[in-house]
Parts: structure tokens; sequence; C-alpha cells
């Protein structure tokens, strides 16, 4: 799971397909997005250029003739149970329990002293990359803080960026001169967050409550190389499938916001990770063995649906 990610901008050609495997059937030049693919004689050879290694022409195959080299199956193998690497045909899964299972995820904010298994993260990770990204990109890194030690420092750091920004905010004279100038960003956190942010860090010091992970043993966060198509939107969509599968396993997690925002304004504390600086980190996610349990699925607000 350390391996240096292949580049986002990377089209180069790793698909191969065995002549003798190949019935013509030309399935996989219909699915191939790039036009990778073409045929030739009643049989599919690879003659494009790029390709965006997105493994649709294997996966149609129905003969397993086509190989795509940059493709790690090692990312289909889990340490906690056995994944059904048969595909799931459209309308042949149980929306009901689908729905359920999304509903039923929550936020905690109470997790017990149980680590978490290395492994178990791990396979946290590998749900997250099934996830669709802009133009097969898969941007994604992933850092784990296995253990409250690695969280703690995090979260020291994390709480020494908040406290010089709550001390720049009790500064009156510098929120009203950054507001006439333009920027009302400090003011608008001195009347939001402020206060919250001030008890917490008090809390902390005091040993009495991480109001940031919540006591969480482990944490992960999910960053994504700047040269994608869109970065940020990719990371979430991982971040999503981790939350789901995070779920299923019986674990708790909670997305830390705060933590994030630290990281964009004060680069050392994502290169204290490891997370270099062409990755941008768009999510942390706190995980855990929960120690809450809820009756039934918590209602959503009023959304708005429009037709253009």
């Amino acid at each position: 799971m350390s391996g240096e990610p292949i580049p986002s901008s990377s089209r180069s050609v790793t698909t191969t397909i065995e002549a003798d495997l190949c019935i013509g059937c030309g399935q996989c030049v219909a699915v191939c997005p790039k036009e990778t693919i073409t045929m030739e004689a009643g049989k599919a050879v690879v003659t494009g250029s790029e390709s965006l290694n997105c493994g649709h022409c294997a996966a149609v195959c129905p003969t397993e003739a086509i190989q795509v080299a940059a493709l790690d199956p090692a990312l289909a193998k889990f340490a906690n149970f056995s994944a059904d690497n048969r595909w799931l045909p459209h309308g042949r899964f149980d929306t009901a329990t689908l729905v359920n299972l999304m509903g039923s995820r929550r936020s905690c904010r109470n997790f017990t002293d149980q680590p978490v298994d290395g492994k178990l993260l791990e396979d946290l990770v590998k749900i997250g990359v099934t996830a669709p990204s802009g133009s097969n990109c898969q941007p994604w890194t992933f850092t784990i803080l296995p253990d409250r030690r690695a969280v703690a420092a995090l979260a020291q750091s994390v709480g020494d960026f908040f406290r010089k920004t709550n001390r720049m905010a009790e500064k009156a004279w510098l929120r009203w001169g950054l507001k006439w100038l333009g920027r009302p960003e400090l003011e608008a956190y001195y009347r939001d967050h402020y206060a919250t942010i001030e008890r917490g860090l008090e809390q902390w010091d005091r040993g009495e409550r991480d109001l940031l992970f919540h006591g969480a043993p482990a944490a992960i966060v999910v960053a994504a190389q700047k040269d994608a198509s869109c970065p940020a939107e990719d990371a979430l969509l991982a971040t999503g499938h981790m939350l789901l599968g995070a779920h299923s396993l019986g674990l708790g997690t909670c997305l830390i916001g705060f933590v994030i925002e630290a990281m964009r304004r004060d680069k050392a504390i994502a290169r204290s990770l490891g997370i270099p600086g062409y990755e941008i980190p768009c999510a942390v996610m706190a995980v855990g063995w929960p120690d809450e349990v809820y009756q039934q699925v918590a209602g959503r607000k009023p959304v708005m649906i429009r037709y253009a």
C-alpha cells in the first residue's frame, strides 16, 4: 500500500490482447472511451496511442483475452472479507438495502478505546478506490494514521494552528481592518467559531476532551494530485465510498473539516504527515469502533429539487 501512484496525467497504453483467445466479438471496442482498441481482420488489436487504463475492455471480454498492466490486482483482495469480482448487472441489487445502509451511516463522535487493525484500514482504502474519477485519473492518495498517538500528534498540530488564529481573531482592529479591505474571513471566523474553538482548546489542554477527533483511535487523510482534472471531487467520491464501507465493516467514522482548513492554510501540517506539496488534502476521516447505538434512521432537511 506504499507504492507511488501513477501520475494522474498519464495516458500510457498498458493494454495487451492475446490474439489466440480473442473471438472477435468487438465488445471491447464498443466500451473503450479512448478508441485504444480497434478491429483488424476479425480480431481486437491495440492501435491507439493513449489509454485511460480504465479496464472496461478487460472487464467486458468474455474470454479474458485482455490485460491492462496499469491495474493492480492486489486492490481487489481484502484482508477482512472476500469480494465477489463478478459484475453486478444494472438493477440487480436491492435498492431498499442500499438506501438503508446510506441512511444508517452517521457521523460518530463517541469511540471505544479499541484500536483498529491496520489491515482493516487498508481494506477501507481499497473500498475507496472503487469510486469513479474524472477521466479515470484516480489521483487520490491515502495517509493512514494507525493509532491514537498519531491522531493525537495531528490534533496537537491543528490545535496550535487554531491557537494562533484565535489570538489573531481577538484583535478587533485586525478583524475590522481586514474586513474594510474586502477580506471579512477573520471577522466571520470570530463570530462563528472563535468561542467554540477556544473552549475546545482549553478542554484539550486539561486532558478532558478531544473535540477535534472525538477520541478516535485512527484516522485517514484523503488527498489528490493537483494535476488531475477534478482532484477534490475525485477524493471526495472515494471518501464517500469509504464512509459506507466503514459502516458495513462495523466501524464508525466522522469527517473532520477543521483539520482540512488548517492543512490548507498551514502547509507544514500536511508535510509533517509526508504529504507532498503537489497533493491537495481534501478530507480527514476519524475512524474507530463506535460507542453509540441508534434505533432508527434519522430524517433529512428539506431539499431543493429543480427541473431545468
